[in-house]
């Protein structure tokens, strides 16, 4: 029979107890509580015996239950997932959260990387950003943490994303015709009318150029065209198409869009710039730069 959920010796650390939650052991441990007092005796030094003998037996089990499933009996040193023995436990009360079981680490194998396997890049994850979810939109590869009710009243709205896809539908090559003809759908999508219809932004009422010209993108000669897009509610925001040659197959256009809020509550203006600067080829880290001019800060 599995035992019930409650605390038992720490298979591991057995001078400590674990919470068995009834089918597997979870992360929340603690120092064992006292021992019951033993019963009423005669205050003689045999009751005194009888009782030490007791306790004394009751740690022996426990140390014993530890090290052998610590073992795995196979000598693998691998966590034993073994069910606690019937030793004793204090109490079947639920275990209360600790900073140990609800704080989670990054791990080694999960860098803060984005990959655009399509085109065989990667992106920066920088400190605000995520991984995409529950995002309607295509080609999305990051967004801001979070959603907010959009200025318009309509719908939620993201501080920031960043969207990139292969251009396919014409023969164009050139990045800098190919960043110049898309800045303005960009615009429009994000801060005018999105693919239902609605104006999330209260419509786009003006543009200007901020940024224009080439730029070095995972060692290809990339170019840029970057907006700052005033909308008839809310703070309104920037537009940035960026385009250079892929490094895979047949080398076709790549398109990145960024969209960032404008306002206090926007993402940094320089992460813009630290995207970008930081886009990869799959397996190296250090490419970058080498070709077209440096980003310099809006103008």
């Amino acid at each position: 029979m599995t035992p019930p959920p409650g605390w038992y010796p720490d298979p591991h650390a057995p001078h400590q107890q674990r919470w068995w939650d009834g089918t597997a052991w979870t992360e929340h441990r603690r120092p064992p509580e006292a021992l019951a007092a033993p019963p009423p005796g005669d205050g003689t030094g045999r009751t005194k015996a009888v009782a030490l003998t007791a306790v004394g037996a009751v740690l022996l089990a426990a140390i014993v239950t530890g090290a052998v499933a610590l073992s795995g009996g196979d000598g693998s040193g691998t966590e034993s997932r073994t069910a606690p023995s019937s030793a004793p436990r204090a109490t079947a009360d639920p275990p209360e959260p600790t900073p140990e079981a609800s704080t989670s680490e990054p791990s080694a194998d999960d860098p803060a990387l984005v990959e655009d396997q399509l085109n065989g890049i990667t992106f920066p994850l920088l400190d605000g950003w995520v991984r995409p979810q529950y995002v309607a939109q295509d080609d999305v590869v990051m967004t801001t943490d979070g959603t907010y009710d959009c200025p318009g009243g309509v719908g939620l709205c993201r501080h920031g994303m960043v969207f990139s896809r292969t251009v396919t539908e014409n023969d164009e090559k050139s990045p800098e015709v190919l960043a110049k003809a898309d800045i303005s759908e960009a615009a429009d999508e994000a801060y005018d009318r999105d693919s239902l219809g609605r104006e999330l932004h209260g419509g786009m009422t003006s543009h200007r150029v901020v940024k224009s010209g080439p730029v070095a993108v995972a060692g290809r000669a990339g170019y840029l065209v970057r907006w700052r897009v005033t909308t008839a509610k809310g703070p309104g925001g920037y537009v940035q198409s960026l385009v250079f040659p892929s490094s895979v197959g047949t080398e076709s256009p790549v398109l990145v869009r960024y969209v960032f809020d404008a306002g206090e509550d926007g993402p940094p203006l320089a992460d813009l710039d630290r995207i970008t600067r930081g886009i990869r080829p799959f397996g190296d880290a250090d490419t970058g730069g080498g070709v077209g001019s440096s980003i310099g800060p809006p103008g």
